[in-house]
């Protein structure tokens, strides 16, 4: 998400360095593209102009501090004003209400209603160790109440029966006695979605809302259609008491535009973005720590609670004991470590989020993917343990066997040998003094030929 907005904020900000005052003049060219980028990446017109006034009056005139330069003035203040578009702060759930409290999704079809009442609970359930409960009142779309029991068994939450027979306030309403009954904390409702907005869809969803009268009522909304997010937010807002938003899958847009709009436009905080298609890819939505990513300065914060969540604390342990008693980092840990960073997004979504690495992601992004790991542990699982184990071993003619069986080429299981030494080699360094400084700096052995391409490399810690 803003592959190419931050690429093109980040190059245009570069021109402004080196100024000793920050002028209209000198900050107008910069400006121009600013909004060029903005409207590129689909961000709605009013909030584009509202933007750039913002910016334009907060830093003509503005004189560069002894610690600073004029570039980092800009930035700082270009930073700001991005946070000001999107919300300032995280805008949690308030759940402050009598059990269960009833959190409403709504949205047109096809937004990801379904798939986000099963991340939110599932969200709820382990961050938040709430107990939880599903229902959907979607009688209009048959798939609907099997495909959410089915996400509800995935994510261990409680499923409530409905049938298309009953009508959407008696299914919700039913399932907020059972809730009761049954001393759950949070029941989610997942609504029916249409094709587009029409009278009897409002209507119908309005009276519902009447009638059960959520704690929280959220709307979800498919980043990729870009402002038009934020303008069937509004729609929607025009008739319900919206509380927030789910922006989904924003993983596959570059663009960033529907982010950059909704708040401005429908005045309600974004809440959750969805960022894949898995049950744990629902992150909520921090706009300071988006901005710093937006203009390249990575987000560390979402990082390490990333790290926390999804590490497997017994394995990470266990491998560090290993390591302190002297035993070697061999491909069996090598596989475990590519699956912990595969449970983390994947090294794209882990560079995206360091520091100095929004700029640099396009050139990788070809090299470092979902595919790069699947290849890898093609060529682990084909060796034998004692390979495994001890992979000086591996001469030629186990070179051919073991890169036939997966599949691959003798130079695939090459390249990998070789980041495994790597590896190996900044695994000796973490049990050292200030191990993780090394080792992070030492991540770019990971990257494909040993290195960052175009010779970058990781920011110092």
């Amino acid at each position: 998400m803003f592959d190419n907005l931050s690429n093109r904020l980040t190059s245009s900000l570069d021109r402004i360095r080196g100024r000793a005052k920050l002028t209209e003049d000198n900050i107008q060219e910069v400006l121009r593209e600013v909004r060029m980028a903005l409207l590129e990446a689909d961000v709605a017109l009013p909030v584009v102009k509202d933007f750039i006034a913002a910016v334009k009056e907060r830093a003509i005139g503005t004189e560069v501090s002894k610690s600073l330069s004029p570039g980092q003035v800009f930035l700082k203040i270009v930073k700001q004003e991005l946070e000001n578009v999107m919300g300032q702060a995280n805008d949690g759930l308030n759940l402050r209400a009598a059990r269960p409290a009833v959190i409403l999704l709504a949205g047109l079809q096809g937004a990801g209603k379904t798939t986000s009442a099963a991340k939110l609970a599932k969200y709820l359930k382990e961050r938040e160790k709430k107990s939880v409960s599903v229902v959907s009142a979607d009688v209009y779309r048959p798939a609907a109440i099997k495909q959410l029991e089915t996400l509800a068994g995935e994510v261990g939450v409680d499923f409530i029966p409905s049938d298309l027979s009953q009508k959407p306030i008696d299914i919700v309403n039913n399932a907020i006695d059972y809730a009761k009954k049954a001393h759950k904390d949070v029941l989610i409702v997942d609504t029916a979605g249409r094709l587009s907005i029409d009278e009897d869809m409002m209507a119908e969803i309005k009276a519902l809302h009447a009638a059960v009268n959520p704690i929280e009522t959220l709307f979800v909304v498919d980043a990729m259609t870009g402002q038009d997010a934020a303008n069937t937010a509004k729609a929607f807002g025009d008739v319900l008491p919206l509380t927030g938003v789910i922006l989904t899958k924003t993983d596959g847009d570059a663009r960033g535009g529907a982010a950059l709009s909704v708040r401005h436009i429908t005045g309600k905080p974004i809440k959750f973005l969805g960022v894949g298609e898995k049950t744990d890819a629902l992150e909520p939505f921090h706009p300071d720590r988006l901005a710093s990513r937006i203009l390249g300065m990575g987000d560390m914060l979402s990082l390490i609670e990333e790290a926390e969540q999804k590490i497997d604390k017994e394995k990470a342990e266990k491998l560090a004991g290993k390591l302190k008693k002297g035993k070697g980092f061999d491909l069996e840990d090598f596989k475990e470590q590519l699956q912990q960073m595969k449970s983390m997004g994947g090294m794209s979504s882990m560079l995206d989020k360091l520091p100095g690495m929004g700029g640099q992601l396009g050139n990788i992004q070809d090299k470092v993917n979902d595919k790069m790991f699947v290849q890898m542990e093609a060529l682990i699982n084909s060796m034998t343990p004692a390979e495994r184990h001890n992979p000086d071993v591996i001469n030629g003619s186990r070179k051919k066997r073991i890169s036939t069986g997966a599949g691959l080429q003798i130079q695939d299981l090459n390249r990998l040998l070789k980041q495994h030494k790597q590896m190996q080699k900044m695994m000796k360094k973490m049990t050292a003094k200030g191990g993780m400084k090394k080792m992070m700096r030492g991540l770019g052995g990971m990257m494909p030929g040993g290195g960052m391409p175009g010779g970058g490399n990781f920011p110092k810690f």
